[in-house]
C-alpha cells in the first residue's frame, strides 16, 4: 500500500518536472560523473540524526554519500554529533556516570569538556526533532563514535558509499571545541585506522582545519564549506574561518579562494538566501549561481550545496549544474533523480 506522504512526494516530483518556471534539463552538468546524493547527518528528515539506524537506512535507500559531523571529547574520542554544546532539544540527562560527578548535568556542556562515558549516559533519541514530522525516532539513542560508523559501512560492504566527514572546529570561538590541530589529528587517526580512506572526504567551514588535514593526508579530498558570512567579504583582514586566507585578495571570489586551499576538490556553499528559502519565494536567490558553478568547474572543483530539502528548489539547483546536494530528505532527492532519468546510487543491505 502506498503511504500518503510517499504519494505526495511523487506528485511533487512530477509537478516539478512540468513547472513552467523551472526548466527541466535532466542532468545539466558538463560531465557524466554520478550526481552526489548526500544524506545530511544520515538523513534527519527520515531518522534520528547521527544514529547508526539513520546511516543504515540511508544505505538501504541508496545514497552516494553519508554526511556527518564530528566533535572530540575530553578523553580524545571522536564522536558523531553536529553540536559542540549538548542540545536540550535533542538530548536529556539520565543520571551521572558516577555518583556526585561535578560535571553533572551534562546537557548544555561542551563536548570537549565531557568524556565519552559521560556523553553515553545521555538519551539523544528521547523525542522526534521538531520540524521533521516523518522522522523515525530512535528511542534511547546514545551518541556513537566515528569508528562505529566506519564499522557499519563495513558490515554493509558498502564499498561505493562515501563518508563526508566534517571536522566541526569552531574557528569563530576556538575555546568551544577541541584545539584545531588536536581535533584534526584525531579525526585523521580514526580515518587511517578504519582502512576506508579511499571512501572519505573531509569537509570544514574552518579552512585552517582543511590545511592541517592536507598536511596529514595529502591525498585525501577536501571540501570547503561556506555560508558566505564566514568569508567576511570587504572587511579588513582575513576571516578566522579561512585559515589565513583573505577573500578580498581574490576579489571576494569564493571559488578562487577555495581553489587556493591545497587539497580542496569540492566547494560546498549554502544553497541560497534566506538559508531556508525556496525557489519562487519573494526575495529568494541562489548563492551558487551559474557563474559560480561555471567558475568552479573551470578550476576542477565540484559544487555540492547544503542543505536543501524542497523538491522544486533542488530541481532548480540541478538545472544550474550542481554536482550533488546535501539534504535531510535523500528519499525525496532520489525520487527527483529517478524522474529525470539520472543514475541512481546503489542501495546496500547489511551482511
Amino acid at each position: 500500500m502506498i503511504k500518503v506522504r510517499d504519494l505526495v512526494t511523487v506528485l511533487v516530483v512530477l509537478a516539478v518536472t512540468a513547472m513552467p518556471g523551472v526548466a527541466y534539463a535532466g542532468d545539466a552538468r558538463p560531465w557524466k560523473a554520478p550526481f552526489d546524493l548526500q544524506a545530511h547527518r544520515g538523513g534527519i528528515g527520515m531518522t534520528t540524526e547521527g544514529s547508526l539506524e539513520a546511516f543504515g537506512k540511508a544505505m538501504r535507500l541508496g545514497v552516494s554519500t553519508l554526511e556527518l559531523d564530528t566533535q572530540v571529547t575530553r578523553d580524545l574520542k571522536v564522536v558523531v554529533t553536529h553540536d559542540r554544546q549538548v542540545s536540550a532539544q535533542k538530548c536529556r540527562d539520565t543520571g551521572p556516570v558516577t555518583p556526585g560527578d561535578p560535571m553533572y548535568p551534562y546537557v548544555g556542556r561542551y563536548i570537549k569538556d565531557l568524556t565519552l562515558a559521560q556523553i553515553r549516559t545521555m538519551d539523544c533519541g528521547y523525542r522526534q526533532l521538531p520540524g521533521f514530522p516523518d522522522q523515525e525516532q530512535i528511542a534511547g539513542f546514545r551518541m556513537v563514535e566515528l569508528r562505529d560508523v566506519f564499522d557499519l559501512v563495513k558490515r554493509y560492504r558498502a564499498d561505493r558509499v562515501m563518508l563526508n566527514i566534517e571536522t566541526k572546529v569552531e574557528a569563530g570561538a576556538p575555546e568551544q571545541t577541541a584545539p584545531r590541530e588536536l581535533f584534526v589529528r584525531r579525526v585523521f587517526e580514526e580515518i587511517r585506522a578504519s582502512g576506508l580512506q579511499r571512501q572519505v572526504t573531509v569537509q570544514s567551514f574552518d579552512w585552517g582545519a582543511l590545511a592541517v588535514m592536507h598536511r596529514l593526508a595529502p591525498h585525501l579530498p577536501l571540501v570547503a564549506l561556506t555560508n558566505y558570512d564566514f568569508l567576511q567579504v570587504g572587511m579588513p583582514g582575513a576571516s578566522p574561518w579561512l585559515g589565513g586566507i583573505d577573500v578580498d585578495d581574490f576579489g571576494g571570489d569564493v571559488v578562487r579562494a577555495a581553489a587556493a586551499v591545497r587539497g580542496v576538490r569540492t566547494l560546498s556553499p549554502v544553497y541560497g538566501f534566506p538559508q531556508n528559502g525556496k525557489v519562487g519565494d519573494e526575495g529568494f536567490r541562489f548563492y551558487p549561481d551559474r557563474a559560480m558553478i561555471a567558475g568552479a568547474h573551470a578550476r576542477g572543483l565540484r559544487v555540492v550545496p547544503w542543505t536543501c530539502d524542497d523538491p522544486a528548489t533542488v530541481a532548480a539547483l540541478m538545472d544550474l549544474g550542481i554536482d550533488g546536494i546535501i539534504t535531510n530528505y535523500p528519499n525525496r532527492v532520489r525520487d527527483i533523480m529517478s524522474a529525470r532519468g539520472m543514475r541512481l546510487p546503489r542501495s546496500y543491505q547489511p551482511r
